[in-house]
């Protein structure tokens, strides 16, 4: 919709958009993580949603919490709106389908934590990123000391979260964080770039990858390597599978349609 906080773009090709536009900052208040709630409840229901970029519409990805909207709250409401940031988090997280965040100028506290959410960071050249809650005497609460000892390691989730810096892009593709860091003038066609990538291919072969990427994480080797064969039997009766073969045997592009 013209105009919102949040807006979904959708093409041809599968991938999806998901625009946050809330000036100047894109500041996690209580508006934009109900817009962005409702968003994601959208996409989850999205059949034909093969890959998602999460962008900013200005100059920044997300700054954080809304802390004037914050200052405002008492410690019951505090403790009523943190979770909601975190099961939007959350949601970012559950979809089935690969998630690209696409990051300007700053993603700091709940942004940094949003873009965690994603599973691929691609970060303009002059972008910073960071944890900052323990320099307002908080801690990361939607994930943040979860996700990123994960992505990057324990001893790389400690130092952020403790220093409370922002780090550059070179710093945080150093530390794992970013996959890729590429020119602020080229930050959206790169993530749209490596979105299509995906996209072009089989895409129940990399919903139920991701499934077992994520499912097998916390298993041990035996049990990941069940639930790997279990969702490698989701892709045998597809004819996506057999359109791969074809397209191999006739020397072409396969044309997947998703069943």
């Amino acid at each position: 919709m013209s105009g919102a906080i949040v807006r979904l773009a959708s093409h041809d090709d599968g991938v999806r958009v998901l625009t946050i536009d809330k000036p100047p900052v894109n500041a996690l208040g209580r508006e934009l993580v109900e817009a962005l709630g409702t968003a994601l409840a959208e996409l989850r229901e999205d059949g034909g949603a093969r890959c998602l970029v999460v962008r900013s519409a200005g100059n920044h990805f997300c700054a954080g919490a809304d802390l004037k909207e914050r200052r405002g709250m008492s410690v019951d409401q505090v403790r009523e709106f943190v979770p909601r940031l975190a099961a939007a988090c959350r949601a970012m997280a559950a979809l089935p389908f690969p998630t690209i965040a696409a990051v300007r100028g700053t993603a700091a506290g709940g942004g940094c934590e949003l873009a965690l959410a994603c599973d691929l960071r691609v970060l303009a050249d002059d972008a910073r990123i960071g944890l900052r809650e323990t320099a307002l005497a908080i801690l990361p609460g939607a994930g943040g000391t979860c996700r990123l000892p994960r992505i990057a390691g324990q001893a790389v989730a400690k130092r952020w979260i403790f220093t409370a810096e922002l780090f550059t892009a070179e710093e945080a593709a150093r530390d794992r964080v970013a996959e890729r860091v590429v020119p602020a003038a080229r930050l959206d066609d790169e993530a749209l770039a490596m979105a299509r990538t995906i996209a072009a291919n089989g895409p129940v072969a990399v919903r139920l990858a991701k499934q077992s990427i994520e499912g097998g994480w916390d298993l041990s080797l035996d049990e990941a390597l069940a639930l790997e064969w279990q969702c490698y039997e989701g892709v045998l009766d597809t004819t996506d599978r057999e359109e791969a073969l074809q397209a191999f045997a006739e020397k072409r592009a396969p044309r997947f349609t998703g069943k």
